[in-house]
């Protein structure tokens, strides 16, 4: 589960425009996920066009986005055989309080992406 070289560029640009926009949402929707014991691997799947996998959190037309983004977890992604061997997938994901996980499916790349959450007012005065 290693970040796919070719996201550098025709992916990375459209991601991040649109994360800068949504980290927020998803991080706090990681965190629901994460304290409501739902899972502790939440999975933020994102595609141009609908997905059968995950719910629906955010709509790219509604929000002018380039992406919408859908919010599921390790659970599901096991019983719909997108994850094959869990305890690996368990041992490389990232810190959920840092990173997001993304799933992007688009027509030529499927892959897991780990994105780290801005931090927080850098530039506001203490």
């Amino acid at each position: 589960m290693v970040n796919d070289p070719e996201l550098d560029g025709k992916y990375l640009g459209t991601i991040t425009q649109d994360f800068v926009k949504v980290s927020q949402t998803l991080q706090e929707a990681s965190y629901q996920l994460r304290v409501r014991k739902i899972s502790d691997y939440p999975i933020f799947p994102i595609s141009k066009v609908g997905l059968p996998v995950g719910q629906l959190l955010l709509d790219k037309n509604t929000h002018q986005l380039t992406w919408n983004y859908y919010f599921s977890f390790l659970d599901e992604f096991v019983q719909r055989q997108l994850v094959a061997d869990e305890q690996r997938f368990k041992d490389a994901y990232k810190n959920p309080e840092e990173f997001c996980c993304l799933f992007v499916v688009d027509e030529q790349f499927t892959n897991f992406v780990f994105v780290p959450y801005p931090e927080e007012d850098l530039n506001s005065p203490e």
